[in-house]
């Protein structure tokens, strides 16, 4: 049987003050939430962990809530006939963020939140709902509420690893989840937790005195004295987190959530609002008869859980309808989402510093079927052609270096290029950093951050997958890195072709991805084994794009700013003295200007040539740009109001000049 679904919106509010967007005209937001009622018996539901334990209503069935936030035009016959969902991070919007350059912020509201307005001149209707369990209340998040799992009256009971990385001096105490907004897992057994210390992940694991750290938490008292007190969310060191060190907490806990309802969560709403009159009480669904089209986008987290949502066989509702069309999932590395699981953990994800050992990234990661090399396994993202949607995935450099991107295109076993099936388009961003944009707070990385801007590709691979999914125009053809076009290597011969840029340091090697022994009950959803160890010659091969003769990347979508570059851009960086120096910093890029002069360039004996030897005036500079521009136009890899964002951008920054700063180009968002 189908989800009950009963919908209810507290707040309606006009948007960006009435404005009209071109010929869509105004936008609305209808604020409220969406409950469910499941049938836990039912086959659609059948592989959601611990679900025999949820409780039930009186008629048998689960129920669930999530927050739900609808961004839709005024008049509905004005819009595009498409919603695109918005996969929340950790309950935050990002689909206004992405597309339409807008701020980041958690209930957009002000001509101002909507940033260029692209997606409102397009016609979207944009829908956000909750989907992760474990986010606490909060009014300013999109969160969902799960049951929690109890076997004969009693929680669940097991065991959790946490890590603490403080990247800041002074910091004595941090939640046990890591994160503020995300709920903690209580100690049952206080006494019985383990406590382990390393600066750099590879070293060897140090416990830490028992007298050094507990359950606690620090706040000022009424005279400013620091006042210790005990709590059971929170882990307090009597002498400070050391600064960019490895914290590892291993303890036992109780209640469990039942995390793999989120998933359902987004299949069952979005089905009801793209096929459905009224909800189960009679609700009108506002968007009835007005959608023709659903898709959904998410970024880094968002992204995994659109890849785990496809593999699942989410895609089909229960009655065997499909949810997306197509979907866009952005920056994800070769990894899924590890949610479906007891004591789950669902904003963990692994880099080669941080959570290095955090079961994100397992097989299989392509979207073509490809043995596992260390298993009888064969498998892939999609598999299911009757409901499969179109996908359209989109990476930066991070996610090679960080993410073990190479493995959603390339054959496990030898390294060898993949071919996608026919519904799948793949594009790696040159050169860019994970988050585009988007500057980190604080002073942690050797060189300047990759400000290099993302969202005039996503913009343009948006416009061609709506055309492909409405008329079937083709998009354009995938730009990955490829082994066969000497644009992807393994990562010593990578690294040995990187120019010598005098104070810029190489690392030794990207985030490795070697096979972990999570337990025999893994693949169930059960994790056992603390800390988890490495199956002794099992290391899945990552390999890097190619760089040309400035380090940037060969491969992939080139912006205007790698074909006419003004410095060196990776989607890495690596972290400075006192912050565990050499290992990589989150997902950060980093940015390296070329000497503005010749003789600059030769003093420092930097081999990268100078700008005054690439651009002979600021207008020389300006025309490379648009020429730049008039590429990526003719191959349908930029919009013209982004060409022309471009252009005005470069107008507005001359390289040559000595009194203007060196970083990437800065785009208007109007």
């Amino acid at each position: 049987m189908n989800t009950e679904i009963r919908i209810n919106f507290n707040r309606k509010v006009s948007f960006a003050e009435g404005h009209s967007y071109g010929d869509v005209g105004p936008y609305e937001r209808w604020v409220g939430t969406a409950k469910f009622a499941l049938d836990p018996d039912d086959s659609a539901n059948s592989n959601i962990v611990d679900l025999e334990y949820a409780p039930r209503n009186a008629q048998g069935l689960v129920e669930f809530s999530a927050d739900l936030d609808i961004l839709k035009p005024v008049d509905l016959t004005k819009g595009n006939r498409r919603i695109l969902y918005d996969v929340n991070n950790r309950g935050n919007k990002t689909a206004l963020t992405s597309f339409n350059d807008a701020p980041r912020v958690t209930d957009p509201l002000t001509l101002a939140d909507g940033g260029n307005g692209f997606l409102m001149r397009m016609g979207y209707t944009l829908v956000i709902s909750g989907w992760q369990g474990d986010l606490l209340p909060d009014p300013t998040l999109v969160v969902a509420e799960l049951p929690e799992a109890m076997k004969d009256g009693k929680s669940l009971e097991g065991t959790v690893r946490q890590e603490f990385i403080a990247n800041d001096q002074d910091v004595l105490s941090m939640p046990l989840s890591g994160h503020k907004v995300i709920r903690s897992y209580e100690p049952t057994d206080p006494d019985s937790a383990t406590l382990t210390v390393r600066e750099l992940e590879r070293d060897d694991r140090q416990p830490v005195a028992r007298d050094e750290w507990s359950f606690s938490t620090v706040s000022p008292d009424p005279t400013g004295n620091l006042k210790v007190t005990p709590s059971s969310t929170h882990l307090y060191m009597k002498s400070g987190f050391k600064a960019g060190h490895i914290y590892e907490l291993i303890y036992n806990t109780k209640e469990s959530r039942v995390m793999g309802l989120g998933m359902v969560g987004i299949r069952d709403l979005l089905s009801f609002l793209r096929y459905d009159d009224t909800d189960e009480d009679g609700t009108p669904n506002p968007l009835a008869g007005a959608i023709d089209k659903t898709y959904t986008f998410g970024q880094s987290l968002s992204s995994r859980t659109i890849r785990q949502f496809v593999y699942d066989g989410y895609n089909a509702d229960p009655s065997g309808r499909k949810v997306f069309d197509a979907v866009y999932p952005h920056v994800s590395g070769g990894g899924r989402l590890f949610m479906n699981s007891r004591f789950s953990q669902v904003g963990r994800y692994p880099r080669q510093h941080e959570e290095h050992q955090w079961p994100s990234e397992w097989y299989p990661f392509a979207y073509s079927a490809v043995p596992d090399p260390f298993t009888e396994a064969l498998d892939s993202v999609l598999k299911r052609p009757d409901t499969d949607p179109l996908v359209v995935h989109s990476h930066t450099n991070t996610e090679y270096w960080q993410r073990h991107a190479s493995l959603g295109h390339t054959d496990p076993r030898n390294g060898d290029d993949l071919e996608f099936p026919d519904n799948v388009r793949m594009y790696v961003i040159a050169s860019a950093q994970h988050g585009g944009s988007w500057l980190v707070e604080g002073d942690y990385t050797q060189q300047l951050s990759n400000s290099m801007a993302t969202g005039p590709t996503l913009r343009a691979i948006l416009v061609a997958m709506d055309r492909w999914a409405t008329d079937g125009t083709p998009p354009p053809a995938s730009r990955v890195p490829r082994r066969a076009e000497n644009t992807l290597g393994l990562p010593d011969d990578v690294l040995a072709n990187y120019p010598d840029i005098p104070g810029f340091n190489l690392p030794p090697s990207p985030s490795r991805l070697p096979k972990y022994n999570y337990g025999p009950d893994f693949e169930d959803g059960f994790v056992t084994e603390y800390p988890p160890q490495p199956v002794a010659g099992q290391e899945y091969q990552v390999q890097l794009p190619v760089v040309d003769e400035d380090g940037n990347d060969l491969a992939g979508v080139r912006t205007p700013e790698i074909q006419v570059p003004i410095g060196t851009h990776t989607g890495w960086s690596l972290r400075k003295e006192g912050v565990a120096k050499g290992d990589f910093f989150s997902l950060t890029g980093s940015f390296v200007p070329f000497a503005r002069t010749k003789k600059e360039r030769e003093a420092t004996k930097d081999p990268r040539l100078s700008i005054e030897e690439r651009y002979s005036s600021h207008d020389d500079y300006v025309k490379a740009i648009t020429e730049a521009t008039k590429i990526l136009l003719a191959d349908d890899l930029l919009i013209q109001e982004d060409a022309d964002r471009y252009i005005e951008a470069a107008k507005k920054r001359n390289p040559l000049d000595p009194n203007v700063p060196l970083l990437p180009l800065v785009l208007n968002a109007s």
